[in-house]
């Protein structure tokens, strides 16, 4: 019986090259489902391979990561223990390329897409922007939801990738989607919720309270559970390789927040990510 999903995480990743189906393996033996998200060319087609490989349970969402439109520099920490879970070339956006992948029934979603400010190069938040645009365009043309990736800058408190990126959607957008790894402010979360995007949490929310107050003011109808594998695993397994069966501890948290039974949690979350994704 399904009981936890994971509506994001990375097995299309080279940190779970040697054992993705030990660890799906794992996860569905625990009653999750997942999707993999794609972040570029090759790993959105990874994420459709792994999606295929089951019958139920395991899908994907594809699309190009706003890092990943320019050659980016990455912290030590951002590349994993091995230093090899993604590099980026720098793609231009390919409709046709994205279009073929999305008449696969297995992909429910285009992204992750947005803005990221944490590296800003010269020339780089155009690039994203251009990109960002056109990947909400083709989910216009074929209605389905988006992934967004949104993240700010600590160090230059004067521009908000949160404020762009809905600035962006309400010129462009005709679909709704999720917010991925939601980091934002409250303010942020009451204006993406009121838009119609739904929210969803981390295992970053078991080691800081950063985010109880918007957790608590979510509506039970408008949040999802992830794990952003391989990163940022949860306690208590904080420090290793993250994967989709500790989401569990993400919706535990969620519900000790909340101060409801868990099992309304995973029943609501459920039904959110059925509904968004059209599983």
């Amino acid at each position: 019986m399904l009981k936890y999903i994971d509506i994001h995480s990375h097995l299309n990743f080279k940190a779970f090259d040697e054992n993705w189906q030990a660890v799906i393996k794992r996860a569905l033996d625990n009653n999750t489902w997942m999707i993999n998200v794609g972040t570029q060319v090759d790993t959105s087609k990874k994420a459709v391979e792994i999606a295929h490989q089951y019958k139920e349970g395991v899908y994907a969402i594809i699309g190009l990561h706003p890092i990943h439109t320019d050659i980016s520099y990455h912290n030590e920490e951002e590349l994993g223990e091995t230093g090899k879970e993604f590099t980026s070339r720098g793609e231009i956006f390919d409709k046709n390329v994205y279009l073929e992948l999305l008449k696969d029934p297995k992909v429910l979603a285009i992204g992750e897409c947005g803005l990221d400010y944490f590296h800003m190069e010269a020339g780089s938040i155009e690039k994203q922007k251009k990109a960002f645009i056109e990947q909400i365009e083709l989910a216009n043309e074929i209605n389905k939801p988006l992934m967004l990736h949104i993240r700010n800058n600590p160090k230059d408190k004067k521009i908000d990738a949160y404020v762009d990126v809905l600035e962006i959607l309400k010129k462009y957008s005709k679909v709704k989607g999720n917010v991925h790894f939601f980091a934002g402010s409250i303010e942020n979360a009451k204006d993406f919720l009121n838009y119609g995007f739904t929210l969803s949490f981390t295992g970053v929310i078991t080691f800081t309270h950063d985010y109880d107050e918007i957790i608590k003011n979510t509506p039970l109808d408008m949040i999802m559970s992830e794990t952003d594998s391989p990163y940022v695993a949860p306690v208590p397994y904080r420090g290793k390789r993250n994967e989709p069966s500790y989401v569990k501890e993400v919706v535990k948290k969620i519900a000790l927040i909340k101060n409801l039974p868990e099992e309304e949690i995973t029943k609501a979350i459920i039904a959110n990510a059925k509904r968004v994704f059209r599983i």
